[in-house]
């Protein structure tokens, strides 16, 4: 069961510092002060839908940084992009390899990113050979590794020798940059709702872009503060790599970021999306995002149909009500609803666990993909009914 998620292609003030992305050329077009946004090819090779390749899936559906003009995925070669994810087509095509992604373009594109999320967190040999390929042709890189392609000789030799970018979505600023805790974040007035999960790669990250979206097509000012490569990649436009960042600074610059987007936009609404989760023992993310941003309140992903965590074959899935009560016993918030992840389940299935997981916790619970939005928006004024007639969120 899929549905639609359109690409959106407005472009915001980048995120600053270390990850920001590249600058933005203003051009005229007409009467009119349009933004240039560079194009991008999307490497995936044999991963596209899947969990590996959530960084690609990301970009296919949502991009403000980037105007993805085709994906390299051999396995799914001819397919659309879209119908592949969403059952809804898209102009972004799949295809075998750079030569041909960049064959059928009638100019170089711009970038060429790394649209993989391995559990390694590094390059393999034959995807280091297609990026050194992307530089020879003079094409920017983007990666959201753990292993940072601008500090391999190799590559940043290669980079320089063709004057292009190199930018390691993972790579933070110097710590002597970095921002302790503070406790500021209790002054922002804005509502914080963190979007977290039961696992990783669960779709946090996509629930929490729907809502934002909804919110702010209701009138309810809303700013996205992403914590992930992706969500940075995306174009947010406040936001930190926080699997990247010492934990000494995990907090603060979460904080920070937080602070900030309350004072340039006065939002009534601050969404917080999630990483990994609270009780997996593979991450600490959770933890670091529920301290720094002190959200009001969790909307909790969760995949009733997946067996074990990710990568973890021998690590079973937590019930969403043991996850509740894990995170309600860390953290001074609550969740005030559920929303699922569809992977593996048919239409039936989907509603039967819409009800039944509704009626075990007595929470509403819904689906970002294949429901309406109006009920993720219904989700949140259940629990904030204040924010329909644009109370303060200080007051609600």
């Amino acid at each position: 069961m899929k549905t639609e998620i359109q690409t959106v292609d407005t472009v915001r003030r980048p995120v600053r510092g270390a990850q920001a992305p590249p600058m933005i050329r203003d051009t005229q077009v007409q009467s009119s002060s349009l933004t240039h946004i560079p194009t991008a090819v999307v490497y995936c090779e044999g991963n596209f839908a899947k969990i590996d390749g959530k960084t690609a899936n990301g970009l296919v559906r949502h991009s403000e940084a980037y105007r993805i003009t085709s994906v390299i995925d051999s396995t799914h070669i001819g397919e659309n992009a879209g119908w592949i994810l969403d059952d809804v087509i898209n102009d972004i095509p799949i295809l075998e390899s750079l030569n041909i992604a960049i064959a059928r373009e009638s100019s170089m594109p711009d970038t060429f990113i790394y649209g993989m999320a391995p559990s390694t967190g590094r390059l393999s040999p034959a995807d280091r050979g297609v990026v050194l390929d992307a530089i020879t042709r003079g094409m920017n890189i983007v990666s959201g590794l753990h292993e940072y392609l601008s500090d391999d000789p190799e590559i940043a030799q290669a980079a320089s020798d063709r004057q292009v970018t190199i930018r390691d979505i993972r790579k933070p600023k110097a710590s002597k940059d970095m921002r302790l805790f503070d406790g500021s974040v209790a002054n922002v007035g804005a509502l914080r709702i963190a979007v977290l999960g039961t696992d990783c790669a669960i779709g946090k990250r996509t629930t929490a872009t729907v809502l934002a979206r909804a919110l702010n097509a209701k009138g309810i000012k809303t700013v996205l503060v992403g914590t992930g490569q992706t969500g940075l990649m995306q174009g947010a436009k406040y936001g930190v790599a926080m699997d990247a960042v010492p934990p000494q600074f995990c907090c603060g610059e979460l904080e920070g970021e937080i602070v900030a987007a309350s004072e340039a936009e006065q939002p009534d609404v601050i969404l917080i999306e999630g990483q990994g989760a609270l009780s997996h023992p593979a991450f600490c993310t959770s933890a670091f995002i529920l301290r720094g941003s002190q959200p009001d309140a969790v909307i909790l992903q969760h995949a009733p149909k997946r067996r074990h965590r990710c990568d973890f074959p021998n690590m079973p899935m937590p019930t969403a009500a043991s996850e509740i009560a894990l995170i309600e016993a860390f953290s001074d918030t609550k969740v005030i609803g559920i929303t699922l992840n569809h992977e593996g389940m048919s239409e039936a299935e989907i509603t039967g666990a819409i009800a039944a997981q509704s009626e075990e916790l007595e929470l509403p619970v819904t689906d970002a993909l294949s429901r309406p939005a109006a009920h993720l928006l219904a989700m949140v004024a259940a629990a904030y009914p204040g924010l329909q007639q644009g109370t303060p969120a200080a007051a609600i």
